[in-house]
This record gives C-alpha cells, sequence and structure tokens, in this order.
C-alpha cells in the first residue's frame, strides 16, 4: 500500500535530520512505496533558499507518483472535518493538514508524518498513520 509522506518528514529528510519517521522514508522509498501530494509538494519546494538544493529535492520528489490533492468534494469533506474536530475540543493549526488527512481518509491511503495535528486526526477521525505514535 502507498504512504502519503507529509511535508513535516520531507522537510526533516532533505535537511539530514535523523529521526524515526525519515528513516522510514528512507526504507519506504527504497521499496517505491511512496507517495507525495501537489500541496506537499509545494509545501516543501517552497522552503528551499539554493537553488541548487531547490533542484536536488524536486528531482527527489518528481520520482514518486505525485497525487492531485483538489477537488470540491475533498473541500467540503476537510471543512466538514476540520467543523467535527473543532466540536470535538480541537482546533487544528492548519487548513492544509485537515486536508491532507481528509484526503487520505477518503483515498484509505496510510499518513506518515511528524505534526502533531495529525495525531488527533488519527484518534478522533480514524487517520491511518503508520506506528511511529
Amino acid at each position: 500500500m502507498p504512504t502519503l509522506v507529509d511535508s513535516s518528514v520531507w522537510i526533516d529528510y532533505f535537511n539530514g535530520v535523523a529521526t524515526p519517521q525519515t528513516d522510514r522514508l528512507d526504507a519506504l522509498l527504497g521499496r517505491g512505496e511512496v507517495v507525495v501530494g501537489d500541496l506537499i509538494l509545494a509545501e516543501v519546494l517552497q522552503g528551499f533558499r539554493d537553488d541548487r538544493d531547490f533542484e536536488r529535492a524536486r528531482e527527489a520528489l518528481l520520482a514518486v507518483p505525485v497525487l492531485l490533492m483538489g477537488s470540491r468534494d475533498l473541500a467540503l469533506a476537510s471543512a466538514e472535518n476540520f467543523r467535527s474536530l473543532r466540536r470535538q475540543g480541537v482546533t487544528l493549526r492548519s487548513t492544509i493538514d485537515c486536508w491532507i488527512a481528509t484526503y487520505c481518509l477518503q483515498e484509505r491511503l496510510e499518513l506518515l508524518h511528524a505534526d502533531r495535528d495529525f495525531d488527533h486526526c488519527r484518534r478522533h477521525l480514524g487517520l491511518r498513520t503508520l506506528g511511529l505514535q
């Protein structure tokens, strides 16, 4: 099953930060089990200041399948999930995180992340994440 990797992991990976998540990403890349979303692609690449680093990261990211994550139905489902979480006392810090979680839920993808907002989505919405909690 492909795993969607969040920008929180990609950023650490490209910065050479060793974490359980970046180790898992490295292992998944070796097996061809990684996908990246178009929103995540933009989030990661916009952070590079150096052109050479940007090009290396761009090449690496485009070597895995890029999924198009936008649609009207996804926008509506994401808004509903955000509101549902807020009713349960959880306010996510990022609309994009809710969008990514909702996409994973709809597409039945696992998410590899290093962002506590996704832990709320796992607990309250049933988001499937890799066992690094």
